[in-house]
């Protein structure tokens, strides 16, 4: 008899042959609207089984590739801080041993502490983020680690011009005008992503990529704290995962996924796909 060890679907390598590095921050304290996104990385785990591995979009099986599924950590509740310098020293490990690092959420504030490993391995780090939200307040009732501010604290280390935001169809007016001083927002849709991604693709840029899977629309997607009308389809999302691919992206995340919000299990069964399709356009040659 073997383990019963629970992966994300074929994701089995041993680390040390493992060229993509799957790991879960199960975080949602700063969460604003409604919770649960703390059980999204083990739901999408658990429920990857009900995929076939093999994509007929990209022609790609996971089967072909090496990957690690590493788990979740187990993150303090109590501290924003803490949790995110874990996440960060999670990242870091990966990115030290020169694979990639993919990280299932949990809010969205978990990508502070992945970008921050990413960022002291690639200095010239920008961002291409995924959402229905700007999340560019300075804070959000007083806390200034927050999912709401997550993409506004990436910002104050990377400065103006380095993050480029997709399908952001909500926020607070002062959110819209810092975004038109500092970043690149591109409301409601992918319009620009192509050309985006060709011109960090010629000057060499690395890239963090960033979805939050609330840029879905809700009929697609109804699974996550703060749902918004007006969205993309899954189709549109995967033809922009696999645009962006094509660049030099050095890691990922994928996040807020609250599967108890979605008792029809669509918007786990979604995440999952996204899940498996963001790895073969990643991994492919």
């Amino acid at each position: 008899m073997e383990p019963n060890i629970e992966t994300f679907l074929e994701c089995d390598a041993d680390y040390e042959t493992a060229k993509l590095v799957l790991f879960g921050a199960p975080f949602d304290s700063t969460t604003s609207f409604r919770p649960g996104a703390r059980f999204g990385s083990a739901a999408i785990r658990h429920e990857s089984f009900g995929l076939e591995s093999y994509s007929p979009y990209q022609d790609a099986d996971l089967r072909d590739y090496e990957i690690f599924d590493s788990g979740d950590l187990e993150l303090c509740f109590g501290s924003s801080e803490q949790a995110l310098a874990e996440i960060e020293a999670r990242a870091d490990e990966i990115l030290r041993d020169d694979k990639f690092p993919l990280m299932l959420g949990g809010e969205h504030l978990v990508t502070l502490g992945a970008f921050r490993a990413a960022l002291k391995k690639y200095p010239d780090l920008q961002i291409i983020h995924f959402d229905a939200h700007c999340d560019l307040r300075d804070d959000y009732l007083g806390a200034k680690l927050s999912h709401a501010a997550v993409i506004r604290r990436c910002h104050d280390l990377i400065g103006d011009d380095k993050i480029h935001q997709f399908c952001i169809r909500s926020g607070d007016r002062e959110e819209f005008r810092f975004a038109d001083a500092h970043t690149n927002l591109h409301p409601f849709n992918f319009d620009g992503l192509k050309e985006t991604v060709q011109a960090l693709t010629q000057a060499g840029t690395p890239i963090y990529l960033t979805i939050d899977l609330d840029c879905l629309d809700p009929s697609v997607f109804p699974g996550t704290g703060t749902p918004e009308a007006g969205g993309v389809t899954f189709l549109q999302l995967l033809q922009a995962i696999m645009t962006v691919a094509k660049a030099n992206v050095v890691a990922a995340d994928v996040n807020e996924l609250a599967p108890m919000l979605d008792q029809s299990g669509v918007s786990t069964a979604t995440a999952c796909k996204v899940v498996r399709e963001l790895m073969l356009a990643l991994l492919a040659e």
